[in-house]
């Protein structure tokens, strides 16, 4: 990595840390909307070092939120795979933010019942864990696909990022 690179993931870091941070009453739990998803689309302008960023970023939110350990590593590595995928999409930009979204809903929205849990039936997978998955998808993609995709298209139409 160059200094560049390295300078970008910091930023990109504290950036997804501070949303998390600040916005917290609203950045997690079985219902959230986690406004600092929206720097994942930006993978497709600035690459890996915003997938490194949003990482680390989400590792240190989810320290600071203390909601416990499967947050912390499940929920970086749930961004770091959506971010990657978003990467690796880039060019069907909308795809990119959809498959991101449903890799957080899942990733997420599948663990978090071991810190919200709903009802046990006979063991059975309950309506309410089915709806808190789809409850993260749905936040995810207003955070990505709306938000992050309007911010995409903005910056990518930025003379400030030309060559």
């Amino acid at each position: 990595m160059d200094t560049k690179s390295i300078a970008l993931t910091v930023i990109f870091a504290s950036l997804y840390a501070s949303l998390v941070i600040v916005l917290a009453p609203i950045a997690y739990g079985p219902i959230q909307l986690r406004v600092a998803d929206c720097l994942l689309p930006l993978t497709m302008i600035f690459g890996w070092p915003v997938v490194f960023g949003v990482t680390l970023g989400c590792l240190v939110g989810n320290v600071y939120l203390q909601l416990g350990l499967y947050d912390i590593v499940l929920g970086s590595l749930a961004n770091f795979i959506a971010a990657s995928l978003i990467f690796i999409l880039r060019k069907r930009a909308i795809l990119a933010c959809i498959t991101g979204s449903i890799t957080i809903g899942l990733i997420v929205g599948g663990y978090l019942w071991m810190y919200f849990p709903p009802p046990d039936i006979f063991g059975l997978i309950t309506f309410e864990w089915v709806a808190m998955i789809i409850s993260i998808t749905l936040s995810s993609l207003i955070s990505l696909t709306v938000i992050g995709y309007a911010l995409f298209k903005i910056l990518s139409k930025s003379i400030f990022f030309e060559d």
